[in-house]
């Protein structure tokens, strides 16, 4: 009875999401049009330099503290981990599938990043609030995911804009150059040494990878809002009820709420395009559901136990569902934004979205209740 309770309390944020989702696919039939292509693009950009950077900034700098800092250093770590083992999967399932080389980033993106901002902020501190949640009192529980949830959604944002949003670079016009490229690597094939051929490589990957990324605006919001949060003269002047700058932070909450119904409306609008399909490999979606949620919970459940064995981690049920739940989450909203601002795989990485999201209703159910019953006797 009690692991069914749980399995209830995991159900109902992944039930609200699903609902705005199921809105956004509505919203982007043709007879309605209201969330058409070329609004769902312009929405795209306006949660990529606005809503995007606000929501970050805003949440991290209410919630992270240097005090906070010390005691979550392990989170950074862990979602490293997570990008690290899904890149190193994501790198197995293309050797087994061979995709094209315009999908290849796409792919090694999915198993790599995780939702680790949206989704743990809905699901985090819902779960709170629901009867039977075995992390104690809702508004110190509440409290304490908001902080966890931020600190993730800062991290990950970091991660996912300057590793992710380069590897679909490179493979999108990777994909457009290959052609051009195959003739003149014939030429010279014969004359080319294997390590001269991975100088080669290697110089061409580093002239294309684009470290202006690192200072996307999701990047620039979570470095202001760490400044913010961990100098207390700062601090002083924009948190709080009588901080005398209190306007800006209000300010940036209000746009930084925008964020969250819109990607969840973004990827419903662009999961229509699944629907209809795209001629994706089904090896290949099948693999990065296998990824993302089987393989990744699985390690996952290997890491934090292990982090908690050697003293890494405090024993927090809550912070240790949060880290565990970092491994299981479906791929990243904003990979779609990079599809769409590249022209690349958008098709495809609709209707990968499609099937990830879809499974993730059972998927991220069945694993949050596994993990609450799991940290209760950790």
């Amino acid at each position: 009875m009690e692991l069914m309770q749980l399995f209830v309390t995991a159900s109902i944020p992944v039930l609200k999401v699903l609902l705005i989702t199921a809105l956004g696919l509505y919203l982007a039939l043709d007879r309605v049009n209201i969330l058409g292509e070329v609004t769902r693009k312009n929405l795209n950009t306006v949660v990529f330099y606005v809503f995007g950077p606000a929501l970050v900034g805003s949440n991290v700098a209410q919630t992270i503290t240097y005090q906070s800092m010390v005691n979550m250093w392990f989170m950074p770590v862990n979602i490293l981990i997570t990008f690290v083992i899904g890149s190193m999967l994501g790198w197995l399932l293309i050797q087994l599938t061979r995709p094209p080389a315009h999908l290849r980033g796409l792919v090694l993106g999915c198993c790599a990043a995780g939702n680790l901002g949206m989704m743990l902020l809905v699901i985090v501190p819902a779960v709170c609030i629901e009867k039977g949640s075995p992390f104690g009192a809702s508004d110190v529980c509440h409290m304490y995911a908001m902080g966890y949830a931020s600190l993730s959604m800062a991290i990950g944002a970091v991660y996912l804009w300057s590793y992710v949003y380069n590897i679909v670079r490179i493979s999108s016009r990777r994909g457009t150059q290959d052609s051009n490229q195959s003739s003149e690597m014939s030429s010279t094939s014969d004359q080319a040494t294997t390590s001269g051929q991975l100088k080669q490589r290697i110089v061409m990957v580093l002239k294309t990878i684009n470290l202006k990324t690192i200072f996307a605006p999701a990047s620039i919001g979570a470095l202001v809002g760490f400044a913010i949060g961990v100098i207390p003269q700062i601090r002083k002047l924009l948190i709080g009820d009588g901080a005398p700058l209190r306007v800006i932070q209000d300010t940036a909450h209000l746009l930084g709420d925008g964020a969250i119904p819109a990607l969840t409306l973004i990827i419903g609008g662009n999961l229509l395009q699944g629907l209809r399909g795209s001629g994706i490999q089904k090896s290949l979606l099948v693999g990065i559901i296998v990824v993302r949620y089987v393989a990744l919970p699985l390690i996952g459940i290997l890491v934090v136990k292990g982090a908690l064995k050697f003293g890494l981690v405090h024993s927090d049920p809550l912070y240790l569902f949060v880290l565990l739940l970092q491994f299981s989450l479906p791929p990243a909203m904003n990979i779609g934004v990079m599809t769409q601002l590249f022209g690349a795989g958008e098709n495809e990485c609709s209707v990968i979205m499609m099937w990830t999201y879809a499974s993730a209703s059972l998927s991220l159910t069945f694993w949050s209740a596994a993990f609450m019953w799991l940290v209760a006797r950790l």
